[in-house]
């Protein structure tokens, strides 16, 4: 007989849930090498869920020469393609047998609704893992066309050392986005969770180690602040650098990079995502759910989040309304109640920049529509109202820079071309949508947008099949798909005279 999975099941498990918040490093649990800690609070409640260790300097040099003892020693880079693939497989395993563990602490620690934590963080997390552990042995090297007497050959070569730096509103899944092709490659990785959400990051090292990943090959540094991330990207034996979060970090990554070894540096930042909605748009009153969705879901607190309505003006007025209607319906809740569709903010500072964006967009002459408040405060926890401004011009900074919250701007448009020139008018490149039933139509503005993901007539496709990442300054590098695994490869060239 099924269990009912409701608020008093998941409340149940959080009495029985054992919560690490230690480095994880050459296989084993350690504490900071300076014995500093921070507390990590639930954004649900305020609770202080456990003490977690804060790594510096020290335990970056520490964990570098762990991993890199790792890979030149051969354990997992000179290993067969077919014994990375069962080690990986075993790992994603691991992660599906844990997944309700996993969801809970995804969700006390950032607060998103634990179903929703499952569904999709780790679900798709564990599918990174597996996907990536299946491509192994189906990319090849090459073998270049030549005169019969000379051989040449084109080869991959793992990096070496991997940094990766992770945002907190998905902990886990941006994490397995770059530890799928980099774990695959061959590299050893160096993980620096944010420590707003370092929680299920550090659990999932062990479930490595369990799954057979030798020592030294996936180490976790949590840390509070810039520290530790800044030592990591700036370390001589740290040869590949992968970043997902903010434009202003990517851009002083990309700098340490270049100060250091001139380490590969693959930056995924911010984006201020236009939804373009034409007057043809099929079927209004289901898509004023589907809009109100693309920039409510997860809080707001996404980087593809369709921030920007751009809306035909022929249709804004009924269409707004529309938008406001289905806002209504998405307000926050606990995130272990099955009836939330948001959950709370990831924490006061974040909540707190949410508001003071608010309060500039009035400030700006921005027409409130609804929310603009926080809710929920007896809670102890950092929830937000769904937030509507209507009437804004995108030279207002709302409609220019990252809320990372659930807010969003709508601008009214009346030609095809403005609608475009609108849409690339921000310095971000990172997503856009279209929604029209002219095929012509749509596939111009694809076209026109500068933009890595564009979307028909849905908002957030794809799988793993197809890389992810922006232009202009959402960032460089792919991932997900094959194209990801370039970004921790080296390509060599073998010339060989048969002659000789």
């Amino acid at each position: 007989m099924a269990v009912e999975r409701n608020q008093a099941y998941w409340l149940q498990k959080l009495t029985t849930l054992n919560i690490e918040g230690r480095a994880f490093i050459a296989g084993r649990y350690v504490d900071a090498a300076a014995g500093e800690q921070f507390d990590c609070h639930s954004p649900r409640d305020g609770r202080l869920l456990t003490a977690v260790q804060s790594c510096q300097q020290a335990d970056a040099d520490i964990a570098v020469a762990a991993a890199k003892t790792a890979f030149d020693s051969g354990v997992w880079s000179e290993t067969s393609p077919k014994y990375r693939k069962k080690v990986m497989l075993r790992f994603a395993d691991l992660m599906a047998q844990h997944q309700e563990e996993l969801a809970l602490l995804e969700s006390l620690d950032m607060g998103k609704p634990v179903l929703e934590a499952e569904s999709i963080d780790i679900k798709e997390s564990i599918a990174s893992i597996r996907w990536h552990a299946e491509a192994i042995d189906k990319v090849f090297d090459e073998v270049c066309p030549t005169s019969p007497d000379v051989l040449g050959m084109v080869t991959r070569e793992p990096l070496g050392v991997i940094a990766a730096i992770v945002p907190w509103n998905y902990p886990l899944l941006m994490a397995c986005w770059k530890l799928g092709p980099a774990l695959a490659t061959g590299n050893s990785v160096i993980v620096k969770p944010s420590e707003k959400s370092p929680l299920t990051m550090i659990r999932v090292a062990a479930l490595a180690t369990e799954a057979g990943l030798p020592d030294g090959v996936l180490n976790v540094l949590p840390g509070f602040g810039h520290t530790v991330g800044q030592a990591l990207a700036l370390h001589m034996d740290v040869e590949g650098l992968a970043f997902t979060g903010s434009t202003a970090t990517g851009k002083r990554l990309l700098q340490f990079a270049g100060e250091s070894n001139m380490k590969r540096a693959f930056m995924e930042c911010g984006g201020k995502s236009p939804n373009i909605v034409f007057a043809d748009a099929p079927n209004l009153d289901q898509l004023a759910v589907h809009v109100a969705e693309s920039i409510f879901h997860n809080q707001g607190e996404v980087c593809t989040a369709a921030s920007r309505l751009l809306i035909d003006a022929s249709i804004k007025t009924d269409f707004v309304k529309k938008v406001v209607a289905a806002a209504a319906e998405m307000q926050p809740g606990d995130p272990l109640d099955d009836d939330a569709f948001m959950g709370a903010i990831v924490d006061d500072i974040q909540l707190a920049n949410i508001q003071r964006m608010v309060a500039m967009a009035l400030d700006e002459g921005a027409e409130l529509r609804c929310g603009g408040e926080q809710v929920r405060a007896d809670t102890g926890g950092y929830y937000f109202a769904p937030t509507i401004f209507d009437n804004v011009d995108n030279r207002m900074k709302i409609a220019q820079q990252e809320v990372f919250g659930p807010v969003l701007t709508v601008i009214g448009f009346d030609t095809e071309e403005e609608a475009i020139a609108i849409a690339n008018d921000t310095i971000y490149g990172l997503a856009a949508g279209v929604w029209t039933t002219d095929l012509g139509r749509a596939h111009r503005v694809a076209k026109k947008v500068r933009a890595g993901s564009m979307w028909v007539n849905t908002w957030d496709g794809g799988d793993m099949t197809t890389p992810f990442g922006g232009f202009k300054q959402s960032g460089n590098g792919r991932d997900k798909s094959l194209h990801a695994m370039e970004k921790y490869t080296e390509l060599k060239s073998v010339w060989i005279n048969l002659d000789y």
